[in-house]
């Protein structure tokens, strides 16, 4: 039986996709997946130029991890941290932080980035108080930003959109400009701006009271809600010493931008002067093969929370045994493989394709990102940088033109597009350069079709 053809199906699709709109088209079912390829139940096959929403970092179908996973299962799959240290949680945790190097010898492991969001917060503001800086609680981020979809991570994302609808039922943090490189305020030079961004950053520690700031939250390298926007380097410089100057924690979201991606362990590597207090990861540290995500700090704020009684925050699935497993695992076929190396490697390449491939369109405005995270912003007039109308729901029919063609995207009209609009171009870090220019050729018919339609 088919989903189609199921009894549970209604108007507006199976109830199991009960989030989708009514008049959303039906998705393909997936079937099976291998390397950066997937196929649907009707047997067509897609190339994920996106890696799912920036998840699959070593790709579909990686034989060593399928048996790290059946290995550790047929041990245990579960036990509670409250009870039992398991050897998985304690594997994982000792190669992040090796990897990570030094400042971030704690690793506490949660089942995803919005989970690990709010640890990252509680933690903060639980140092704070073994301080006795109680009055320390402001989370400041930046807007447009992202850090996950539960009421504590929104209270610091910055998205009019979902402030609008659940403010009522969360505390909306403090929020500064984010140092977009393309579209500025006042089409003033991205230098100046980043600059300016920097200086709005103090100006609202100052503002809200520096005593009462405990954190300031970031992505260094942008994900869906800036489209890998990266600042210049002075920005991180700037934020750093700021945030120091004023006792602010600096935490790092490192959801999408970390595990190699960028082409370092850590995107915070490649401004080593500007160290965050904290980082979080998930998404590309168990790369789809569980749920999982993590928190990374340093000896002496976990040693300070733990002498004042303990960290007051938990999960069910923290430091479950099946899934610290499984990313253990899928870390080591990022260092043994030298995806890290792949992805700074061929991350080269794919800004050179992509900036080639900007040069010939003509609503591809401009390419941004580092390593294997970019992004192309899609523009009906590049001279002007005019987005199209929201009424062509430009973002969402290149995706599906791409799904038609068999080409996977992703993408987020931020704040309705008030930001700009595009599309991300994260392929999985076993890149190779014949699955780079079969994925350029595809990208550019899609985008060349949607074009032919817009103008038509």
């Amino acid at each position: 039986m088919t989903a189609s053809e199921s009894p549970f199906t209604e108007r507006g699709g199976p109830i199991q996709v009960f989030y989708a709109p009514l008049d959303a088209p039906r998705r393909p079912t997936i079937a099976h997946a291998e390397g950066l390829y997937m196929w649907d139940t009707t047997g067509k096959r897609y190339l994920d130029a996106t890696s799912g929403p920036v998840v699959s970092n070593i790709g579909h179908g990686n034989k060593k991890v399928l048996a790290a996973m059946a290995e550790q299962a047929g041990k245990v799959c579960y036990a509670s941290r409250a009870l039992f240290e398991n050897e998985a949680n304690i594997a994982l945790a000792e190669r992040v932080a090796g990897l990570a190097g030094p400042g971030f010898e704690r690793v506490f492991v949660v089942s995803g980035g919005s989970e690990a969001t709010e640890a990252a917060i509680k933690l903060a503001r639980q140092y704070a108080v073994a301080k006795g800086e109680a009055a320390r609680w402001k989370v400041l981020a930046r807007n447009p930003g992202y850090h996950g979809a539960t009421l504590g991570a929104a209270s610091v994302t910055g998205d009019p959109e979902t402030d609008a609808v659940f403010e009522p039922v969360m505390r909306i943090m403090p929020r500064v400009p984010a140092p977009f490189t393309y579209r500025t305020p006042g089409n003033v030079d991205a230098d100046t701006h980043a600059r300016d961004c920097a200086q709005a950053l103090e100006a609202a520690i100052l503002e809200e009271g520096p005593d009462s700031v405990l954190a300031f939250i970031m992505e260094p390298v942008g994900g869906l809600a800036t489209g890998a926007l990266v600042a210049p380097d002075h920005y991180y410089t700037a934020v750093h010493e700021i945030c120091s100057r004023h006792g602010v924690l600096l935490i790092f979201d490192e959801v999408m931008s970390g595990a190699g991606r960028t082409g370092r362990f850590l995107a915070a590597e490649h401004w080593p002067d500007a160290r965050p207090d904290m980082v979080t990861l998930a998404k590309g540290v168990a790369a789809g093969y569980t749920p999982l995500g993590m928190v990374l700090t340093s000896r002496e704020m976990v040693q300070t929370v733990v002498e004042a009684g303990g960290f007051l925050h938990g999960h069910t699935y923290s430091a479950n045994p099946l899934s610290c497993a499984i990313g253990d695992a899928v870390l080591r076929e990022v260092m043994e493989n030298d995806l890290i190396g792949n992805a700074e490697r061929m991350g080269v390449l794919l800004g050179e394709r992509l900036q080639a491939l900007a040069a010939q369109s003509g609503i591809v405005g401009d390419v941004r990102g580092l390593g294997l995270l970019q992004a192309i912003e899609i523009v009906a007039d590049k001279t002007t940088k005019t987005p199209f109308p929201p009424s062509r729901k430009s973002i969402a029919r290149i995706v599906q033109i791409g799904l038609d063609k068999g080409l996977l995207l992703y993408s987020r009209s931020t704040a309705g597009g008030r930001y700009g609009e595009w599309l991300m171009i994260t392929p999985p870090l076993t890149l190779t350069e014949p699955q780079l220019d079969e994925m350029i050729a595809l990208l550019t018919e899609v985008l060349s079709a949607f074009e032919a339609e817009a103008r038509g």
